[in-house]
């Protein structure tokens, strides 16, 4: 028999042409181990003949359970985000979840867009890039009582679980490492400049302060980073304060567009202009110099996250609100 040309096929189709309940039906689809080997392939058949399509959100509103996670990020191309993506899903997929990807763009306004949206589909949990959140996006999750993550960053003040690294000190950190080998006129080069970057440049602050030393060598801009874009930044640097000995970059992207630059220009890297980037990507091994950067783990926090959550879902008591995973500075060849 062909199939339905036009309207939803529903249990009741399915049912119907089998010869049984919809509850029988229903629960060949949720529990096929309570119905006959026979029966089962009769219903099996029926569904492909039909063209049926299961509501997964009605079977949700029926049983409480979605067995879905919502994940937000803010950029879909950036590797950062990617391995941490993957940790997430690798863990909750084996645990029979489903992981929802939303982008966010670096904006709160989108964050509380999606938060309001993933809650209506019923999600189990939310797992946000940040701390900072709009406060109609908090009363929402305050009221929905399921598990929030908040990642990539440390906070004083979590919304339920916050697992990332403390970024104020890992700008603090690589800053540094610039001091101890010895420079001082020391800039920052920064891009988009959401909270993890601000974060990373008023650790940059604080260590040059502390030291005694100018912060004024610093050039930040709203736009997205690229290679590109740091070359173009760091000629501007240059023009402007041409007694800078070295660069903490905000991200590699820019990291390794300045260093390509240095190069177009014949300086040498770290003799004449010491360079560092931020996240520890695949580039800064694959330049040469390799790139100074401050390493974060990324995968590490994939993992964490999921495996937190889980013990969560399954009703497990609350652990400590924050997990601190750390950082490891690399000075590659650049600095």
């Amino acid at each position: 028999m062909p199939r339905r040309s036009s309207g939803r096929v529903t249990l009741q189709h399915i049912a119907e042409r089998v010869g049984v309940t919809k509850i029988t039906v229903s629960r060949a689809l949720r529990e096929p181990h309570l119905v006959s080997a026979t029966l089962q392939l009769r219903i099996e058949s029926a569904i492909d003949e039909l063209g049926y399509i299961p509501n997964h959100s009605a079977g949700a509103l029926a049983s409480g359970r979605s067995h879905s996670v919502a994940l937000l990020i803010p950029s879909l191309s950036n590797s950062v985000f990617s391995e941490i993506q993957r940790g997430i899903e690798e863990g909750l997929s084996e645990a029979g979840y489903q992981v929802l990807i939303g982008h966010t763009g670096y904006s709160i306004l989108e964050e509380e867009r999606l938060i309001d949206t993933y809650l209506r589909y019923g999600v189990e949990a939310l797992i946000l890039p940040g701390s900072r959140h709009t406060g109609h996006a908090c009363r929402l999750l305050r009221q929905a009582r399921i598990p929030v993550v908040e990642t990539l960053e440390l906070t004083e003040t979590p919304l339920d679980i916050n697992v990332g690294l403390d970024q104020h000190q890992a700008g603090k950190a690589m800053t540094q490492t610039f001091l101890d080998q010895g420079y001082r006129r020391v800039g920052f080069l920064g891009a988009r400049m959401d909270h993890r970057a601000q974060l990373r440049m008023a650790g940059w602050e604080t260590a040059m302060q502390q030291a005694g030393l100018s912060t004024e060598r610093c050039l930040t801009t709203p736009h997205p980073s690229s290679y590109r874009l740091g070359g173009e930044m760091l000629a501007s640097m240059l023009d402007r304060w041409p007694d800078l000995e070295g660069i903490f970059c905000g991200n590699d992207d820019l990291a390794a567009g300045a260093l390509f630059e240095c190069q177009r220009r014949r300086m040498n890297v770290p003799d004449q202009l010491a360079l560092a980037g931020f996240n520890g990507l695949d580039i800064t091994e694959a330049t040469s110099p390799p790139l100074a950067t401050v390493v974060t783990p990324r995968r590490l926090i994939g993992d964490t996250i999921a495996r937190r959550l889980l013990a969560r879902l399954q009703g497990a008591p609350l652990q400590p609100a924050s997990e601190d995973l750390g950082f490891r500075i690399r000075r590659g060849g650049s600095l």
